[in-house]
C-alpha cells in the first residue's frame, strides 16, 4: 500500500527553528524503559530514498514477525522533501514520510528500527528519537557509520562492542553483527535500553551486517522511488 504525504501542519521551515523543535521535544525521551524482549512480537524497519531532481521522497515501513524474521506487512509512502539537506536535521526531511508510511500499515509495528541515529547525535535527538517521541512507539538507531563519535574498534567476534563515545559519554555502541565484518553502530531512540538495543540488532543479524529490517525496508523504498520515477 502506498498512500500520499502530507506535511504537518506547522512543520519547521528554517533551521532556527527545527533547532528550537528539537530542544523542546528531547526531554520527552525516555530512558528508563528496557523495551520488549528481542524474538518476540512484531518488529518495524523504516527507511527512505530520494529523487533529489523531483524532490520526492519515499519512506518505506516493513512489519517483520521478530521470532522468524518473516514480513507479515509493508507500505510506503512518498511526497514532497519537506526539509532542505542540513546535517543534524535530517529528521525534518525524513519524518512527515515515515509516519505516512508507519500509519498506513494495517498492523501495530512494535519496535521500530531506524537507518540511522537516536541519541548518538549531536543534539541527542537522532531520527529514531524524534520519531518515537512523536509517535510513543519503541525505537532504536542502527547506523552504517559512526557519525562524530569516537570508538575503539570492537573484537572481531560476532557480538563484540565498544562505547560510542562523545568526549566521555556514551551516546551509542559500536557492535559487531558478523565476525570480522565492519561493525553498525547502536544508539537508543525512545522507551529501549542500550543493551536492550543491541540485543535486538543482533537477534535481527543473522547472516547479514545489517538488520534484516533495515535491508527490506531499503529494498521496499528503492522499488517505490522506482516506480514513482516510470
Amino acid at each position: 500500500m502506498t498512500t500520499t504525504v502530507r506535511i504537518p501542519a506547522g512543520w519547521p521551515a528554517t533551521e532556527e527553528r527545527a533547532r528550537a523543535v528539537q530542544d523542546e521535544l528531547r526531554g520527552r525521551v525516555v530512558l528508563d524503559e528496557p523495551g520488549p524482549p528481542p524474538g518476540t512480537g512484531r518488529v518495524t524497519g523504516v527507511d527512505v530514498a530520494y529523487d533529489d531532481e523531483r524532490d520526492v521522497v519515499v519512506a518505506a515501513a516493513v512489519v517483520l514477525d521478530a521470532a522468524t524474521l518473516d514480513v507479515v506487512a509493508e507500505s510506503t509512502a512518498v511526497g514532497q522533501v519537506s526539509f532542505p539537506y542540513v546535517p543534524g536535521l535530517l529528521a525534518f526531511r525524513e519524518l512527515p514520510a515515515v509516519m505516512a508510511a508507519l500509519e498506513a500499515l494495517p498492523c501495530a509495528p512494535g519496535l521500530v528500527v531506524c537507518d540511522g541515529y537516536g541519541l548518538a547525535h549531536p543534539r541527542r535527538f537522532g531520527l529514531a528519537s524524534h520519531l518515537g517521541v512523536l509517535t510513543g512507539l519503541p525505537t532504536i538507531g542502527v547506523a552504517k557509520n559512526p557519525f562524530t563519535f569516537a570508538h575503539e574498534e570492537p573484537g572481531a567476534p560476532r557480538g563484540s562492542s565498544s562505547p560510542l563515545l562523545a568526549g566521555e559519554e556514551e551516546v551509542g555502541r559500536a557492535l559487531r553483527t558478523q565476525a570480522g565484518i565492519k561493525p553498525v553502530f547502536v544508539s537508543v531512540g525512545h522507551r529501549v535500553t542500550l543493551e536492550n538495543a543491541c540485543a535486538h540488532t543482533l537477534h535481527l543479524a543473522p547472516r547479514f551486517r545489517l538488520p534484516e529490517t533495515t535491508r527490506h525496508a531499503d529494498a521496499l523504498c528503492r522499488r517505490a522511488l522506482k516506480t514513482t520515477m516510470a
